[in-house]
């Protein structure tokens, strides 16, 4: 690792760092990290030039960096590891996926969860359309005992259109269905109205079938544009 990384880290977010700004942030987020009060759009452009001269080698001085990044303890350096990741995912494969998971589960909540669900699904996606099926490591994620790990899985196809294992969605949709847990009810909608804008009638079939398995908040997200579908032929 660069030694000269951190400290010019966060010098370069020092200089944007609004501190009237950290004390909603901490609300917002329940009190659960501090911050430094730097809002995205700054803090990107702050940490842009820096993290473009990183260029790590491999996967493990990757994970390196990222994980001195999450030591640190105000909640903008967690987001910065987590655009480091975005921006060199190409770096991972299936067998990275674990550390992936691993990192959701240090100082957990849905703004980290959800921007690690986006990075496994693009190594996924790229493992799928070079024809290996990585799904596995995300079927033993379904029933993993921390919440965020299940939201991940299932999260992680967000985006995918066509490319989407509509079979596999459904069957994690119903798996979950049971859970009482806000961010894993909500999960289950998101996904499912996500795919919905690539196959409405799908989904309003799955709907249809399994609407006294999912939770009401979960129905709900679903269908949220799925009206102007309803009279379409099954």
């Amino acid at each position: 690792m660069d030694s000269t990384f951190l400290p010019a880290l966060q010098a370069a977010l020092a200089a944007v760092a609004d501190v009237g700004r950290a004390a909603p942030m901490r609300a917002y987020m329940r009190e659960q990290f501090d911050f430094l009060g730097v809002p995205t759009p700054q803090r990107r452009v702050a940490a842009r030039s820096l993290l473009r001269a990183l260029k790590p080698a491999d996967a493990d001085t990757l994970f390196a960096y990222a994980g001195a990044l999450w030591e640190l303890p105000q909640r903008e350096y967690h987001y910065v590891a987590i655009d480091l990741l975005a921006m060199h995912w190409k770096t991972l494969g299936a067998q990275h996926i674990g550390d992936l998971l691993a990192l959701a589960q240090r100082r957990p909540w849905w703004d980290s969860v959800d921007g690690l669900a986006a990075i496994v699904g693009d190594v996924l996606l790229a493992e799928k359309r070079h024809g290996r099926d990585a799904h596995a490591c995300m079927d033993a994620a379904l029933a993993h005992p921390s919440l965020w790990v299940r939201r991940i899985a299932m999260l992680h196809q967000l985006g995918w259109h066509e490319a989407t294992d509509a079979q596999r969605l459904f069957a994690y949709a119903l798996a979950l269905a049971p859970e009482k847990e806000f961010f894993i009810q909500k999960a289950v909608g998101w996904a499912l109205r996500d795919h919905a804008w690539h196959d409405p009638q799908a989904v309003r079939r799955f709907l249809d079938a399994a609407h006294g398995r999912l939770a009401a908040l979960s129905y709900r997200e679903a269908e949220k544009h799925l009206t102007r579908h309803k009279e379409l032929p099954a």
